[in-house]
């Protein structure tokens, strides 16, 4: 399923969304020389790779722990830079229309870093390097669900244009990673990174208290 867009009416620009958008996409093309296709060739090393986070915080090697940062900005392949700013700009724009955007960029890569360890914990010996955006993207349908649970999300299957409540889609979405782990893909990060976008709600003060305080539509509380 291909989300391409929500029923939120949106009163000012996503700033931090796009540039976001714009840095994961000129990352990409610089990595690759300009060319959609192709293997990295210049920051195939700046994945996180579990098993040397590992060795690191154990004092047997210095493995650069700024890699929890670096990998939220790589991507395997086109399609995996498409799916994910898919996602950011689907509904992201909303969330950061909703805390603000310093709060937003602060959260997003706080989630990044969480679904990072998460992944990290599971498969500690792990030497894949883990990379993409879709840890961090996860916080953001994780605080989605919690505040806008009723919204309807439009999405593409295949020719067909059709559209799920929120908390459908986006529970579908936690579910499968938890039950239905697909091979080669993080799936843990993305469970990390969306548990912590919803305890960010709590920890922001609740639903109600975040959108009273950062919201500029009139909305009926749930």
């Amino acid at each position: 399923m291909i989300p391409i867009g929500d029923d939120q009416v949106l009163r000012r620009p996503s700033t931090v969304v796009w540039t976001l958008v714009f840095l994961n996409v000129a990352i990409y093309l610089w990595d690759r020389g300009g060319s959609l296709f192709g293997p990295p060739t210049l920051f195939s090393d700046l994945g996180c790779r579990p098993n040397e986070l590992i060795d690191a915080l154990r004092g047997t090697e210095k493995a650069p722990l700024a890699t929890l940062f670096t990998a939220q900005f790589l991507h395997a392949n086109l399609w995996h830079l498409v799916g994910n700013m898919l996602y950011l700009v689907v509904f992201g724009r909303t969330i950061e229309q909703a805390i603000g955007p310093w709060r937003f960029g602060l959260y997003y890569f706080a989630w990044g870093f969480v679904a990072l360890v998460a992944q990290v914990l599971v498969a500690p010996f792990s030497s894949v390097p883990i990379v993409g955006a879709s840890g961090a993207i996860s916080g953001v349908l994780g605080m989605y669900l919690l505040l806008f649970p009723t919204n309807r999300i439009r999405v593409v299957v295949y020719f067909w244009e059709l559209e799920f409540q929120a908390f459908v889609l986006l529970g579908l979405f936690f579910l499968k990673d938890v039950l239905f782990p697909s091979q080669g893909v993080a799936n843990w990060a993305h469970v990390g990174g969306f548990l912590a976008g919803m305890l960010s709600v709590l920890v922001m003060g609740g639903r109600d208290r975040v959108l009273a305080r950062y919201f500029y539509e009139s909305r009926i509380a749930a």
